[in-house]
């Protein structure tokens, strides 16, 4: 069973001879490795790259421990570079290597070198690692897999794959797994001592029961809005704990920085700027999330939306909570209120007005979910995503309803 990862491996080939140290980024397990290793040293093969001209290192692999010296390192892979052709360095794992960042740097002054890595530590998952080399790394950030990839080799119908995907997510090797009992046993494991160690180690957490309780908040409440004071009011009245605001504000970083959570801000679309808080989080994968909550609570409306945002971010969209202030009369009296957009996408000239509606049955719930899109002049398309699409079509009232498969199984689809 292969997944290609095209998305990826094309990034990857963009950026060939480029000058910089490509890196490659993402949340721990979600085939890193795989794709430098596999996926695009293939490519190279299939180029006419011959295995002298890729330099091709483990570096967790006990056999290599040696090269976790950063002298050692550099000399090794300067020894395999004897001609004037070019060279491919391959290092997975780089962050076993002491003083990696010096080393890369020094790659970087040979001519006919380019340099890819990975890294899985919680340190290289920061998403300030390009830092680390002075302005001269390339992301490459990978993401679980798409629900398109998803189904590429689900042995099923695209109904019980959405409802596998949604209960143990897109982590790649959860596909290897046949019984629910090894899938949640798998995604359990990893989130306590992985994600959660590697969070901890990086940013020298001492008040572990915190941050399980902020984890078990958000994970309770994925797509609701919500911010350091009301996260500490929570702990105050719900767990009788007195947790800072700035306090939980560090947490919600430290999250955000590995990967495991992705924060989505408001946005005043008539105002055309940005509202400070609350946001929005998101979980990276949903598999994590579910086995966080020990698989209790898969309603399947929250679920949807929490997809829907993470297939935008593969598309390459950066997305925002959108707002609409409008007036209205309530007993005779005018009053201001506020609508909510699930989603403003945008990349470049590109723009997306979004909302997630699990179901629609009838006119009167259309007419809800659509209230805050007609009420936005501008002429950028408006959609709304949902599962109960009898097909995809526009409405009287010019919004694209388009259909949730349509939608991820369509990279074009919004294009419709």
């Amino acid at each position: 069973m292969e997944i290609k990862r095209e998305k990826y491996l094309s990034k990857l080939v963009s950026r060939m001879h480029n000058g910089l140290i490509k890196v490659i980024t993402g949340i721990r397990r979600s085939g890193k490795s795989y794709l430098l290793f596999e996926i695009f040293y293939n490519y190279l093969k299939e180029q006419g790259v011959d295995d002298y001209h890729i330099i091709k290192l483990a570096l967790d692999d006990r056999k290599n421990k040696e090269y976790r010296n950063p002298d050692n390192l550099y000399n090794y892979v300067k020894s395999k570079i004897v001609d004037d052709k070019q060279y491919y360095i391959l290092l997975d794992e780089v962050q076993y290597a002491s003083e990696f960042e010096d080393v890369l740097n020094g790659f970087l002054h040979i001519d006919n070198a380019d340099t890819y890595v990975t890294g899985s530590n919680a340190k290289f998952l920061s998403k300030d690692i390009i830092t680390e080399f002075r302005g001269r790394g390339d992301e490459i950030h990978i993401s679980p897999l798409s629900f398109k990839e998803f189904y590429s080799v689900y042995d099923g119908t695209k109904e019980n794959a959405w409802k596998e995907y949604c209960l143990y997510g897109g982590l790649p090797k959860i596909l290897e797994y046949k019984t629910c009992d090894d899938k949640v046993s798998y995604l359990k494991n990893i989130f306590e001592e992985t994600y959660l160690t590697d969070i901890k180690e990086r940013n020298k957490v001492r008040n572990d029961a915190e941050l399980s309780e902020l984890l078990d908040i958000l994970s309770s409440s994925i797509g609701s809005l919500t911010n350091p004071k009301k996260l500490s009011d929570t702990f105050k009245s719900v767990k009788q704990v007195s947790v800072h605001p700035d306090t939980l504000n560090n947490y919600l970083e430290y999250l955000s920085d590995s990967y495991l959570i992705s924060q989505s801000k408001r946005y005043d679309i008539k105002g055309k700027r940005y509202i400070n808080t609350p946001s929005k989080y998101y979980f990276t994968d949903m598999g994590l999330r579910n086995a966080r909550l020990n698989f209790r609570q898969n309603e399947e409306t929250h679920i949807m939306e929490n997809v829907i945002y993470n297939e935008l971010k593969i598309m390459g969209y950066s997305i925002d909570v959108g707002v609409v202030e409008y007036s209205k009369t309530e007993n005779c009296k005018q009053v201001r209120v506020q609508a909510e957009v699930d989603f403003v996408c945008n990349k470049a000239d590109k723009r997306y007005y979004i909302q997630s509606a699990l179901r629609m049955p009838d006119r009167e719930k259309m007419l809800q979910e659509q209230n805050s899109l007609t009420r936005i002049a501008d002429s950028f398309k408006k959609i709304i995503i949902t599962k109960d699409a009898v097909m995809t079509h526009y409405n009287e009232d010019g919004v694209l309803i388009l259909d949730l498969f349509d939608f991820l199984l369509d990279e074009n689809s919004l294009e419709i």
